[in-house]
């Protein structure tokens, strides 16, 4: 046997450990083993986690289809495995099925300022203060994620520019929408609207973001950037 495979996994040169080189490398470089091995988390004094892992497979001649379909009393059976860890293996044989069968999450247009507020009215429709919202989207105007970026008083909002920016390029959005509410029930912009507004737009031409809009919610109403040729 390998005397590297006698070692504790926290043992290893960081490099080779399954969990780095996951965060590293993504999860699709590691082996069906060494992913296995992460959800058993810790071996035994004789084995490594990644042995464990090794000896589960082989258990099912190293087919994750196979393993699938084995019982509780199955796993617990091997040598090295727990109750917790065959708890887990079960466990995440179980969302991988039910996976399968999912519906895939449905991500709604927001091409328009009135799709944008039809979305966003049940949120802000009786908020007492103001919050300023950032609609992050695909190429194709489809929306990847709805982000809160700040909560202010009844006339005004404080919001920074980077972390717009920073969400935006984390999601790997390349369209963004701007939405703050009014509680007052006013739609026109005030002065630091517009000049938010102007320097969302200067960020965004500089990460070569393409921001579509920024609309105004009120109960019943909304006043458009885009509409309005602001923008």
């Amino acid at each position: 046997m390998n005397t590297a495979l006698r070692l504790s996994i926290k043992q290893w040169a960081p490099e080779d450990r399954p969990t780095e080189r996951l965060q590293r490398l993504g999860a699709e470089s590691l082996t069906d083993g060494e992913l296995l091995s992460i959800l058993i988390g810790s071996g035994t004094q004789q084995y490594s986690a990644v042995d464990v892992a090794n000896k589960v497979l082989g258990r099912f001649n190293r087919n994750l289809n196979t393993l699938g379909k084995a019982r509780f009393d199955e796993i617990l059976d091997i040598e090295g495995v727990g109750t917790q860890t065959a708890c887990k293996i079960l466990a995440a044989v179980e969302l991988g099925k039910r996976r399968q069968i999912a519906t895939p999450e449905q991500h709604p247009e927001m091409s328009t300022a009135t799709r944008i507020y039809n979305h966003m009215l049940p949120k802000m429709q009786d908020l007492a203060t103001e919050e300023f919202h950032i609609l992050l989207m695909n190429n194709n105007y489809k929306l990847i994620k709805s982000v809160k970026i700040s909560q202010g008083g009844i006339t005004e909002t404080s919001v920074d520019i980077r972390i717009i920016i920073r969400e935006a390029v984390l999601n790997n959005a390349v369209i963004l929408a701007a939405v703050h509410n009014h509680p007052s029930g006013r739609t026109s912009p005030s002065r630091q609207d517009d000049e938010l507004t102007k320097s969302i737009q200067r960020a965004c031409q500089l990460m070569r973001l393409h921001f579509s809009d920024h609309v105004i919610v009120t109960d019943g109403n909304y006043y458009s950037y885009s509409e309005n040729g602001k923008l």
